[in-house]
């Protein structure tokens, strides 16, 4: 048994960890990173990357066919075989040199396996052949494991062989029938790309479609889904799902209703990459999502801190927000907050200040890949009225908006924002159409940094734009927000 020691321990080398361990040794610190898979993580491999690959060239091709011009130049139909090479382009052909290259670069040691804790401040790390290391932090252990696709306990699912999310990002075929079990951003997103590459596709939605967004940016995406030909099952749920030794999937609702399918894909949630992590051995369940402060240091079974605070976590296994942008920010400010505590610097003095993810229940913003669009930040108006707050919902037809009218013949869309009425603040703003998405971040300045409605009057959009949208919600907020001060 080998052993080493660094300042900083990271298990999980996804973008999270990377970004714990570059942010540390940038100020000053030295660090490993632990990886059993391929460096890169999920987001590289099995999600962001090759999702909205799988996505794009549809959504290229949805577009021209909105203009005239040249609409008449283009006269088939997708390349199923390029899409798929394109994919697994962006998911660098399922290899991780780069990413390896990039580690060295940084001056992080990347140690190959799969790491455990086993006690405190020290990972032990059996390596693909067995072999066991012993990996000592002389001030952090950061838990970067991400989570994995969650499988509910429909009967005979698991031995049905499903696809999880996982496999419809990879996958080097497509079924001619594909059946969708989850009307989340996974079951809508996969959908959408699953029915523009040719399969039939069924999708069994309990709870409805995007049911976390708002109601006008959900109808918007059954409505398309609908129209090209998918399947929604709304309100049911699977009795029992089966596999036959012709390889045919067959669900049953619980309603009496029976899909046939090629390939089956479940999303329905997400469940914590924990479960061989070693928590038992800190006082924690295995399996268990961790609980942490503000500052991202895991608390113990009794809601307090953990030791002497040796123990962080960071991204989607803290459960805060299961987004890579979101997991990336909390990797970026606790690498920082590491560095204060191991120098002796307050944590107060670090760039983030002591209440380090501000972000993670103010301002997180989100696009969803569907067709069309959803691009969300912040409070919907359903989740800001339950927080007690007195709100006002602004809705205006993204399509009326002349940048729109240009970027798209028919364009239809529509954007909205939640006002707080007291602060007369953004507390939210969601907008659904083609490429909704290159207004988030206007969006997402703005609730985040909490700016007057008052001083966005000011806030000039180019003309003619699409960002002309923020003028037209003011507009429809009343002319009175233009002098209007918080209470």
């Amino acid at each position: 048994m080998s052993a080493a020691e660094f300042d900083v321990v990271v298990i999980g080398a996804g973008p999270v960890g990377e970004n714990v361990a570059d942010r540390v040794t940038q100020g000053g610190l030295t660090a490993a990173v632990v990886e059993s898979e391929l460096v890169g993580g999920e987001c590289s491999y099995w999600a962001c990357m090759p999702t909205k690959a799988l996505l794009r060239d549809a959504a290229a091709l949805r577009a021209v066919r909105h203009l005239p011009g040249a609409g008449a130049a283009v006269t088939g139909e997708l390349d199923v075989a390029a899409v798929l090479r394109r994919r697994d382009r962006f998911a660098s052909e399922y290899r991780d040199d780069g990413q390896v290259d990039w580690l060295a670069g940084a001056g992080i040691t990347l140690v190959r396996g799969h790491g455990r804790l086993t006690g405190r401040r020290t990972v032990s790390v059996t390596d693909p052949d067995g072999r066991v290391s012993t990996l000592s932090a002389r001030h952090a252990v950061v838990l970067a494991t991400g989570t994995s696709p969650a499988v509910p306990p429909i009967p005979g699912l698991a031995d049905a062989r499903p696809w999880t999310s996982r496999d419809a990002a990879s996958s080097s075929t497509v079924p001619d029938r594909l059946a969708i079990i989850g009307g989340g951003v996974v079951g809508t997103e996969m959908a959408t790309a699953y029915r523009a590459l040719g399969a039939a596709v069924t999708l069994v939605a309990r709870d409805g479609v995007l049911p976390g967004v708002e109601a006008y940016a959900s109808a918007a995406v059954v409505e398309a889904l609908l129209a090209s030909g998918v399947d929604l099952r709304l309100g049911g749920s699977p009795a029992r799902v089966d596999r036959d030794a012709g390889g045919t999937v067959r669900i049953r609702l619980e309603d009496g209703g029976l899909i046939e399918a090629d390939e089956v894909l479940v999303a329905t949630g997400r469940a914590p990459r924990t479960g061989d992590l070693g928590l038992e051995r800190v006082g924690l369940a295995a399996g268990s999502w961790p609980a942490v402060d503000d500052t991202l240091r895991v608390l113990g079974a009794d809601g307090a801190l953990l030791d002497d605070g040796w123990l962080y976590a960071a991204g989607d296994v803290n459960r805060r927000v299961l987004l890579t942008h979101q997991g990336k920010y909390q990797a970026r400010a606790v690498g920082d907050v590491i560095v204060a505590r191991a120098t002796g610097g307050a944590v107060d003095a670090a760039p983030w200040g002591r209440h380090v993810p501000t972000a993670d229940d103010h301002a997180v913003p989100q696009v969803i890949f569907s067709d069309p669009e959803i691009a969300t930040v912040g409070l919907t108006a359903r989740a800001a009225e339950a927080t007690g707050r007195r709100v006002r919902s602004v809705e205006y037809d993204l399509g009326a908006v002349a940048g729109a009218a240009l970027h798209a013949d028919g364009y239809r869309g529509r954007a909205g924002m939640v006002i707080d009425e007291q602060s007369h603040t953004l507390l939210g703003f969601t907008a659904v159409g083609p490429d909704v998405g290159e207004l988030l971040h206007a969006a997402t300045i703005a609730v985040a940094a909490e700016v007057p409605l008052h001083r966005l009057w000011h806030a000039v959009p180019a003309y003619p734009t699409m960002s002309e949208i923020w003028l037209r919600l003011l507009e429809a907020a009343g002319r009175d927000t233009a002098t209007r001060q918080p209470a």
